[in-house]
């Protein structure tokens, strides 16, 4: 059997699945059914194919398709109306800007703060970059920590343990099958938390680049320039920590990651493993189609 890599989301009472062919959702509705939504890429862009550039473009895509499959899920789940583009395009937006404000701006001027108090932060370029991180690391976990108190999180973050063990089942080659799904581990070496972790760490090492001499604003936006270059080089990190995850090395980089699916994912249900079953199903039934017609 040929494995397709696989990887998914997941949404408001559902799972969104992908693969290098398309893209699929499935949501139960209020009365107990499973929706699924599914759409085939048309061509993929040849940036994502190129090793160092892919990682920024597959990220980009990856936001957008899940923005997509939690418009679709609100609409299921809540009976809302159909959404503009205009409004996913929004919604990307404003959460790109949060974001930056949350782990960039913000531990970049609790770092400023602290070279008031330590004076090797002020003078010492790697030390004012490694605080940076620890702080960016910190403010992630809490942040992350803080919503999974919230009970629909804490449902959501089921339904992600669900996609983990239903791809971890396809990849040791098993039937789609909920009972031999539940055996497996929640906790996936290429889940997005392993890869922010990765971007974490890196961003430490290339933000030790940036002449220490810079204003507040330069730091700022030199960081924000530098993304897509950090984001290239931990996708290609990530994806060789799967390959190698059973040696010294592996269990290094991916075991920050791992750790902190403990937060990420919780045990699903047997209906939660059912809808991830079923957007894996909708994915590969691209895979079949493409084999019949050649």
């Amino acid at each position: 059997m040929n494995i397709k890599t696989i990887g998914g989301q997941a949404v408001i009472e559902g799972v969104m699945m992908k693969s290098s062919t398309g893209w699929a959702v499935a949501v139960r509705n209020p009365d107990g059914e499973i929706i699924v939504k599914s759409e085939k890429f048309n061509k993929q862009s040849i940036f994502t194919k190129i090793p160092f550039l892919r990682g920024f473009f597959i990220l980009i895509q990856t936001l957008w398709l899940g923005m997509k499959a939690i418009d679709f899920s609100s609409k299921i789940v809540f009976k809302e109306e159909k959404s503009s583009p205009w409004s996913l395009i929004l919604s990307l937006t404003l959460a790109f800007f949060i974001g930056v404000i949350l782990f960039i701006l913000l531990p970049l001027y609790l770092t400023k703060l602290t070279g008031h108090i330590l004076n090797i932060v002020q003078i010492n370029p790697f030390a004012f970059n490694l605080i940076d991180g620890i702080l960016r690391v910190l403010i992630f976990i809490l942040y992350v920590f803080a919503i999974s108190l919230w009970p629909q999180m804490r449902r959501i973050f089921a339904y992600h343990g669900a996609e983990h063990k239903v791809i971890n089942a396809f990849e040791s080659e098993q039937s789609l099958d909920v009972s031999l799904a539940q055996k497996h581990t929640r906790f996936h070496v290429r889940c997005g938390t392993s890869f922010i972790f990765i971007v974490l760490i890196i961003s430490i090492l290339a933000f030790s680049a940036i002449p220490h001499s810079w204003s507040f604003l330069m730091k700022a936006l030199s960081r924000i320039v530098l993304l897509p270059l950090i984001a290239g080089i931990s996708y290609e990190i990530l994806k060789i920590s799967s390959r190698i995850q059973n040696t010294l090395i592996g269990k290094i980089i991916i075991s920050p990651g791992i750790l902190f699916q403990k937060i990420t994912t919780k045990e699903p249900d047997i209906n939660q493993l059912e809808v991830a079953i079923e957007a894996l199903r909708a994915v590969l039934n691209f895979e079949t189609s493409d084999r019949i017609k050649s």
